[in-house]
């Protein structure tokens, strides 16, 4: 009897241990989900795609909005909703304007949600801050920033703050100011421009309640003065929050600053090329990304078709050479880095496909897959998951 009563207490043991094992194959053979990716372009339309993070696949959709230039995308912290830029009125006679769509998982299909008026032309870059719920746009014509209050619903509400910079520069292309990115400072109290006609770095103070930027009598307003001719385009911080990078659009270099959380102040730490020591002719760059450690640093250079990959010290912040690599088409306008780190999705736009590179975490290097989607024009890309 104890023998059977041994036999019977092991037995559902056994089984429940064959059925966890079942359900664990089944989970292992089960294929993992796809991401959602909208590609902005300099097109009249959104595409979408799907991307397999496990192969490393870019499945495209198709068209799922008509936008005259929609050049940037940015998706809501929590909800099913994409905000894009219009980039239209480059030449000066209209304003651009964010749309808000919420997003089909099921499908990729964009819902149009409401649009706003920027305030300016040329609406080329959005941010968004998941803290205030604000919305940032920076209008390249226009030379100036916008902020919209997210609602509860995810549309945008009125503009609450639009502020135009001045200055200029001694290239043909910085006879005004041309805000090409902006960006929230890790701790939400400052709201940073980066200006390409002016070859500055505005600093703005920003208020996270009302949703509004703030500006300063000339005498203190907080900048920083980038080299003659460089042409300030994008910046990212360093998940430490000590250190900016800044790529120069006409110089094609990343400077390194560093950033002082307490009065908003930004001091040079070093500037290092991205064109290699041969390059002849004008430079171009493009794009920059850190990755989510902080190790590394990503620029593209659009004259070269090339992204550089460099090494961070971690204590300093400054950059080491690490890699040139082809960015597997012409002219790399933006770039971006899957959610998990293992995979780059570079959009060449003279090429008309988005470039697939997987990404060693350990060495930050980049290999070409040889994976290419084809893609009219794309400039931006944005996975939703």
């Amino acid at each position: 009897m104890a023998g059977n009563m041994k036999t019977g207490t092991h037995k559902p043991r056994w089984s429940a241990l064959l059925m966890l094992l079942a359900v664990a194959g089944g989970a292992s053979a089960a294929p993992a989900p796809s991401d959602l990716v909208y590609v902005g372009m300099h097109g009249p339309e959104i595409r979408a795609g799907r991307f397999d993070a496990r192969s490393g696949d870019l499945a495209m959709i198709g068209t799922v909005a008509a936008v005259p230039r929609p050049t940037w995308i940015v998706r809501h912290p929590r909800l099913p909703i994409v905000y894009a830029a219009n980039e239209d009125g480059n030449d000066g006679t209209r304003n651009g304007s964010v749309i808000a769509y919420r997003v089909d998982p099921a499908t990729g299909a964009l819902t149009r949600l409401n649009e706003v008026d920027a305030g300016g032309g040329g609406t080329t870059y959005l941010t968004l801050d998941p803290r205030s719920m604000t919305l940032f746009a920076a209008n390249y014509a226009g030379g100036s920033v916008a902020s919209f209050p997210i609602l509860s619903d995810g549309r945008l509400g009125d503009r609450v703050s639009l502020v135009a910079a001045s200055g200029s520069g001694p290239h043909r292309r910085q006879a005004k100011p041309h805000a090409h990115s902006v960006l929230v400072d890790p701790t939400g109290r400052f709201v940073l421009v980066a200006d390409l006609g002016a070859d500055r770095l505005f600093v703005y103070p920003f208020d996270g309640r009302k949703h509004a930027i703030h500006t300063e009598p000339a005498e203190t307003a907080r900048h920083f003065v980038a080299a003659a001719g460089s042409g300030p385009r994008h910046i990212a911080f360093a998940p430490n929050g000590r250190f900016l990078y800044l790529v120069n659009e006409l110089t094609a270099d990343v400077q390194v600053l560093r950033w002082h959380a307490r009065d908003g102040r930004l001091d040079p730490v070093q500037t290092i090329a991205t064109d290699a020591p041969d390059h002849e002719g004008a430079s171009s760059a493009s794009e920059i990304l850190v990755s989510a450690d902080g190790r590394f640093v990503y620029a593209g250079n659009r004259a070269e078709n090339r992204i550089v990959v460099f090494a961070v010290d971690p204590k300093e912040g400054t950059l080491s050479f690490l890699q040139r690599i082809d960015a597997g088409g012409e002219v790399p306008w933006g770039f971006t880095l899957h959610p998990d780190g293992r995979w780059m999705l570079v959009a060449n736009e003279r090429s008309d496909w988005i470039s697939i590179f997987a990404v060693d975490r350990r060495s930050g290097r980049l290999t070409d897959t040889g994976r290419r989607t084809p893609t009219p024009k794309p400039v931006s890309i944005t996975f939703v998951r």
